[in-house]
This record gives C-alpha cells, sequence and structure tokens, in this order.
C-alpha cells in the first residue's frame, strides 16, 4: 500500500540524513477504555542489533509496510503487510530486520481483564499460542478499513455477517464519531484475531536464513510494484529457486501463497484509493496490475463480499444504491 509506505519513506530518509542508528516511533492514534491504538514506525535495518522487548497489554498489530522477523515463545515468524503480530501481556520478544530496512504498524493494545471478558464473550481462550495470523481474505476488510483511517481518509467498511456497517475516521466527522469508530474496529479486530488464532498451530521449524532472506526480499518487491508482471515464473527466478522449491518456501514464511499475496496486496492498495481518491474504478483497477475492470470487481467482491463502488459509497457515509 503506496500511501501507507510514505510515513515510512520519510522516517527512513531522515534517518539517512542524520546518520542516527535505527530506531521505533510511536503516535497515539485513539484510545478508550481498556484499548489503544498507535501508529508505529520504525527505522531498523540490518546493521541495528536488535533487543529484547515486552508486550504491556495484550496486543495485535496490522503490518502496514515493510517486513522484519518476530521472535517471541510461540517461535519465530515472518511479518508482512497485511499479517497480524500477536502478543501476550508480559511476553517478551525482539524485533529483528535482518533483510530489510524499516516497518509501519498499526498496533492496537487491550487491558487483560478486558480481553479476557471480550475472548469470553467470543467463546475462544483468551491467550495467543500463536504469533502472527497470515495476510488472509478474513483480515482483509478490517485491514483496509483500519489503514484508511491512519492515511487521513474514511475508513472502508465490513460486510462481516450483519450487512453493511461504514465507518468514517475522518471527512469532517466529529471527534465522537471517530473514537467510536476506532473503539468498533479494536473490537471486531479482537474478536476476529481470535478465532483465526484459534485454529492455527505453531510455526514449523526455523527456515534457513537464505530461504528467509530470499522470501523477504520477494515481498519487499511485490510492495513496490504490486502493479507489475509478478508472475510465479518470474518471481522465482529472481529468487533463484525453481517455481516448486519457491512456491514451498513462499507459503511456508508467509502463510498464503506468492499468487494469493500479488493478489491481497493489489486489492488492499484498490481499497484504499477507493476510500481516499476520486478515481475511476477503471483506472484503479488497471494501475493495480489488474488486466481489466470486470477481472477486477470479481476478484474484489470476492475480496471485500461487495463491489468497488459499493465499498466506495458505504465508505463515503452514504446507503448502498
Amino acid at each position: 500500500m503506496a500511501k501507507i509506505a510514505v510515513e515510512l519513506d520519510r522516517a527512513l530518509a531522515l534517518r539517512e540524513m542524520n546518520g542516527a542508528p535505527g530506531a521505533a516511533t510511536a503516535r497515539r492514534v485513539a484510545q478508550g477504555e481498556g484499548w489503544t491504538v498507535s501508529d508505529v514506525v520504525c527505522t531498523s535495518g540490518p546493521r541495528d542489533r536488535p533487543f529484547e522487548e515486552r508486550h504491556t497489554d495484550v496486543s495485535i498489530s496490522i503490518v502496514g509496510a515493510g517486513s522484519f522477523q518476530y521472535r517471541s515463545a510461540s517461535g519465530r515468524e515472518l511479518m508482512t503487510p497485511g499479517s497480524l503480530l500477536l502478543g501476550n501481556a508480559g511476553q517478551a520478544f525482539e524485533c529483528a530486520h535482518d533483510h530489510g530496512t524499516g516497518d509501519r504498524c498499526l498496533s492496537f493494545g487491550y487491558a487483560p481483564d478486558a480481553f479476557e471478558r471480550l475472548a469470553a464473550d467470543v467463546g475462544v481462550r483468551p491467550g495467543f499460542r500463536v504469533g502472527r495470523v497470515p495476510p488472509v481474505r478474513a483480515l482483509s476488510p478490517l485491514v483496509a478499513r483500519a489503514f484508511s483511517g491512519v492515511a487521513g481518509g474514511v475508513a472502508a467498511f465490513d460486510p462481516g455477517r450483519s450487512g453493511f456497517a461504514a465507518a468514517a475516521f475522518g471527512n469532517g466527522r466529529s471527534g465522537f464519531a471517530a473514537a467510536a469508530s476506532w473503539e468498533e474496529l479494536s473490537l471486531q479486530l479482537a474478536a476476529r484475531t481470535l478465532r483465526l488464532a484459534a485454529g492455527l498451530s505453531a510455526p514449523s521449524p526455523d527456515a534457513s536464513p537464505a530461504a528467509v532472506s530470499r522470501v523477504a526480499r520477494t515481498v519487499r518487491r511485490i510492495e513496490r510494484e504490486p502493479g507489475e508482471d509478478l508472475a510465479l515464473g518470474s518471481l522465482a527466478r529472481e529468487a533463484g529457486l525453481s517455481p516448486y522449491h519457491f512456491l514451498r518456501t513462499f507459503q511456508s514464511l508467509t502463510g498464503v501463497t506468492p499468487y494469493q499475496y500479488v493478489v491481497r496486496t493489489r486489492l488492499r492498495a484498490a481499497a484504499l484509493r477507493l476510500t481516499a481518491e476520486p478515481a475511476r474504478v477503471i483506472d484503479i483497477a488497471l494501475d493495480s496490475g489488474f488486466g481489466d475492470v470486470s477481472n477486477f470487481n470479481r476478484a474484489f467482491r470476492t475480496e471485500f463480499g461487495v463491489s468497488p463502488r459499493a465499498y466506495r459509497t458505504a465508505a463515503l457515509g452514504e446507503r448502498p444504491r
């Protein structure tokens, strides 16, 4: 999502100019009783030594740009855009940027007692047994909605199981409305994450550093140029692997296939543009790497449950026609 990477690029350029070591800075976006939302930009890279940190509250962080390695008691995971970083309150963890510089995440924090009550309502145990949820389709509406908020536009909506639910984070809405929208999103994200994480198993034994490096390089290439030719064969050649081994390695480390990752990256970027720009749907479709608008419409409806036009209409606070 190019717009999400802009803030990260600015921070990296400033770090380069000042010659400062890598660091993470957090900006509080919203907060309420038992929950917070922070926009976290990290400028660390391969030359920066990782250090152990600790989750103060229960944490669900949406990766918006960049990639990095996350190590916790649950194992080691490669974090990529669209995935969720999970942390239990009091849990130690470490983030490393061995294969690229910088990342940007939207971090949702939950007070342990509030999260336990929410987990009980959902019918799932509150503790996370895994450290990551991959960038799966079930997360796409919530991820797009969240980053529409920090991008300064209006949030897209998540059809879920109960029909349309538009929620604006900007566009002249009152501070109360914006805060209420963030609170709703924090609850929806936690509930969906609890259900998804409950069905996941711990990661397989650590992949080789060379394999992680190849996949991380591919992920950053897709992030930079989502509209370019990103066929399996060309990505595999760039990674120096056969298509079969590249497919297995990529899916093992990211949790999705290269094709799923490319399409999902394109659709998230398109969803963000639909809520922030007046550009025509056909222009967004072609810019996003889809060969024609009908193919884009089908893929978008499959991912988000509605057409691009209905998505934009609902995001702007209007009733869908």
